[in-house]
């Protein structure tokens, strides 16, 4: 995909954001009289009135899941008991972390106090099972640079350890000339937010932008931006920027880079870390984490035949994920694992033939994923 050229009236709309410092403490508390009515019955507040404590939890190569947001089928209210299950679940199968309030999570249908629900019933669920050292990435992306960083605060309040950020899109026509204003936006969001920021490109999210590698690698010399995901599938732009944030690194560690290079979908995963990168960020995990997990470690072992191999179950089982979207991809839990449900509306539910289409498509991935 080529990268986004923006064009527009020189200028800048951002300045002055980066004057909001932000200094967090050691610990937070999300209170109920943070929260409103609108979460529903299926609310426990009981298991957010003790305070977090912010530990560093670093990104470490590996397998990362953008995960479900589930709803009570009736009401459409957030179900907070199936998001801790499925949180650890995914934990249990040995995935390196988290993320909550992706296009998976279905951030746009949420409020924001339903966002830090979703966030701080991971985080609860995670520590409760003794998955304490496991982060939690927290979609953060807004239209406005003030928006994107009231998220990252929220995110932080709630028990997020990093926030993945999209660059605003609505307005590109008028953005200033060589991407100035996403410059400007992620610097200015990665001044003021208490958790290090992660870009994601992703250009069917954001009308088509797709940022070149050399924006990136600008950026990623901000020391509170610290990784990207890329879902735009470009192989290339994914090895430019491994390349050249690893030479920028002082002293390169690759079981703890500075600066994380994940691939945003998991058909292409043994490709992301033969040109450099570090693992993925990908739905399909949701699924499937175990073969997701499994065909990254036949590669770093050196059995890249096997890894191909396994790569085709899961990029045919992806094919399928992608095909139907957030409404398969439920669907898919639906019908191999017993929960899933259904979106909020205004997505639609699936019919019994689409469900009986998504389920064949992903069998044999999901007779891989038993094996294991």
């Amino acid at each position: 995909m080529a990268p986004h050229n923006d064009s527009s009236p020189a200028g800048s709309f951002t300045n002055g954001f980066n004057k909001m410092a932000f200094q967090p403490s050691g610990s937070s508390t999300l209170t109920v009289e943070d929260l409103t009515a609108e979460l529903g019955s299926s609310y426990d507040s009981s298991s957010l009135d003790a305070p977090i404590s912010h530990v560093k939890r670093p990104l470490i190569p590996g397998v990362y899941v953008p995960t479900m947001c589930f709803f009570e089928k009736e009401t459409e209210d957030v179900d907070t008991v199936t998001i801790a299950r499925h949180a650890v679940r995914l934990a249990r199968a040995g995935v390196t972390g988290l993320a909550t309030q992706g296009s998976n999570g279905e951030a746009v249908h949420l409020t924001h106090s339903e966002r830090q629900v979703v966030t701080a019933t991971t985080r609860k669920a995670l520590n409760d099972a003794g998955f304490s050292h496991m982060p939690i990435i927290v979609g953060c992306g807004a239209q406005s640079t003030r928006e994107a960083i009231l998220l990252c605060r929220q995110a932080w309040k709630a028990g997020g350890d990093y926030a993945l950020v999209l660059p605003p899109s609505y307005y590109a026509p008028l953005f200033a000339p060589s991407s100035q204003t996403i410059l400007e936006f992620f610097n200015a969001v990665a001044d003021a937010s208490p958790i290090p920021i992660i870009i994601y490109n992703y250009p069917g999210a954001v009308n088509g932008m797709d940022m070149s590698s050399d924006i990136i690698v600008q950026l990623a010399q901000h020391p509170n931006i610290v990784g990207v995901k890329l879902t735009c599938g470009n192989t290339g732009k994914l090895n430019r920027v491994a390349a050249a944030t690893r030479k920028l690194a002082k002293k390169y560690d690759p079981k703890n880079p500075d600066f994380l290079v994940l691939a945003g979908s998991a058909d292409f995963s043994i490709q992301a870390l033969a040109a450099g990168g570090h693992g993925i960020l990908a739905g399909l995990a949701n699924i499937a984490p175990k073969a997701c997990i499994q065909t990254i470690e036949l590669w770093n072992q050196g059995k890249h035949t096997e890894a191909q191999e396994m790569q085709e179950i899961v990029s045919q089982g992806d094919w399928t994920a992608i095909q139907g979207g957030v409404v398969g991809v439920k669907a898919g839990l639906e019908e191999w694992a017993g929960y899933g449900g259904y979106c909020r509306s205004p997505l639609p539910r699936p019919t019994a033939e689409q469900s009986k289409n998504w389920k064949d498509g992903f069998k044999d991935l999901m007779m891989l994923e038993k094996s294991l």
